[in-house]
């Protein structure tokens, strides 16, 4: 297997398997419709929710024929050995995180199939402008216990939105906060309607009964939580798309974990260059380089 370090599998740990990495329980689920991050049923945090910005999800981005005929392109190539019982594809620049290092190497650019896909993004509204430079393609399989740790991208070299496109199987990318901050929740419900708070609404009346007195209303202060109690789950369906920024990108740590790869899955992330290599930066003509070089659309992996 590809595992180093700390990283393991299940063909690394052997028969006697070895206890798998730490996989959290997610506490809170994300809800696209409306921003919120809301307290699990069977959790301590029912009930309660706050808003989780930062995250865009497209479901069905593309068809069940072209996730098909992706799939038997990227079949066609090598898959490497990676890290946590996964294999991947590369397609990017040569690059030295450690030592801040980068070149061009033996990028030809993202591949041929990748061009209708970069197309399609244009029609989100979070990707206006949005140039990648770089596609890994990942691929996970229950057999080899594939995961990934709770983990920052690199943001010395890629840019604020991060990109990935879920194939073959529904997975959920687990969100965790190593900070010492706080956050302050809210409830979800109101004796007016039952409906969900409007996020920003920290102050709620809520029905209170007792043994002596049923429907009083009472008003339930905010609370707040230390952020490292919670982790918030965003369930990405077959075929869809989602990009993290912002406060998800930055602040919160993303994972796959082990128990949520049920069958093979493709994870197609796609990320954009930093300010350094972007215009203006002082890196620009290299960002230049390496973006002519990725809207080619020649690539092969690397």
């Amino acid at each position: 297997c590809g595992c180093k370090g700390i990283r393991s599998c299940l063909l690394c740990e052997g028969p006697a398997q070895a206890a798998p990495p730490p996989q959290g329980e997610d506490n809170f689920t994300y809800c696209p419709a409306t921003g919120l991050a809301k307290g699990n049923e069977h959790s301590e945090f029912a009930g309660w929710a706050f808003p989780f910005p930062g995250v865009f999800l497209m479901e069905e981005f593309i068809s069940e024929d072209e996730e098909s005929e992706i799939v038997e392109l990227m079949d066609q190539d090598d898959w490497k050995p990676s890290q946590s019982g996964r294999k991947k594809q590369d397609y990017g620049p040569k690059v030295n995180f450690k030592k801040q290092r980068l070149k061009a190497g033996s990028f030809t650019g993202l591949p041929s199939f990748s061009k209708k896909i970069v197309a399609q993004m244009k029609a989100c509204s979070v990707l206006g402008g949005f140039l990648p430079v770089e596609q890994c393609n990942l691929d996970y399989t229950p057999e080899r216990g594939s995961a990934i740790d709770p983990h920052f991208d690199d943001w010395w070299l890629w840019g604020e939105r991060l990109v990935s496109l879920n194939l073959l199987s529904k997975t959920v990318l687990s969100m965790s906060c190593d900070s010492e901050d706080s956050i302050q929740l809210f409830s979800t419900f109101s004796t007016e309607n039952g409906e969900l708070s409007p996020p920003g609404s920290f102050t709620q009346a809520s029905a209170c009964k007792n043994s002596s007195e049923e429907g009083i209303n009472c008003i339930l202060s905010p609370r707040l939580v230390p952020s490292k109690e919670v982790t918030v789950a965003i369930h990405l369906p077959q075929r869809s798309l989602v990009v993290l920024y912002g406060d998800a990108r930055y602040k919160w740590k993303h994972a796959i974990y082990r128990k949520h790869i049920e069958h093979r899955r493709i994870c197609v992330t796609f990320r954009e260059l930093s300010a350094e290599f972007s215009a203006g930066g002082r890196h620009e003509e290299l960002g230049k380089e390496l973006l002519e070089i990725a809207f080619s659309f020649q690539g092969r992996p690397v």
